[in-house]
């Protein structure tokens, strides 16, 4: 299952960049943060391909979502301008990111380099 985040639980989970200007990795497995808004026909097509992700990778990849509009401070410490953005977070390594709706191979394919993760 995909996890809604605020901005507090994306402090903990994520990055707290009200305490760190430098990018420090907070979770235990690398992830992917979708940035949608309810009304974006192109995040609706997404929302099932990342469902699909979050049960095939399941212990090995955690995915998140992030309403652009109730979490509008997050949505801007980002830069997000178009949606759905989907910030890739590996473990160790600072993230990317990627804009537009991705059709699933091209998100296991980043999974796989970026994330470094294999199913």
């Amino acid at each position: 299952m995909t996890e809604l985040l605020t901005k507090e639980t994306f402090l903990q989970k994520v990055f707290n960049f009200e305490n760190n200007k430098e990018w420090k990795f907070e979770g235990d497995k690398p992830c992917i943060i979708d940035f949608y808004a309810d009304w974006c026909g192109p995040c609706k097509m997404v929302a099932p391909i990342l469902e699909e992700l979050s049960e095939e990778y399941k212990d090995k990849i955690d995915i998140y979502k992030v309403d652009t509009e109730a979490e509008q401070e997050l949505s801007a410490a980002f830069g997000i301008r178009s949606i759905p953005s989907m910030l890739f977070c590996p473990s160790d390594e600072q993230p990317q990111m990627a804009q537009g709706a991705l059709p699933k191979h091209n998100l296991e394919q980043i999974i796989q380099e970026v994330l470094k993760v294999e199913k």
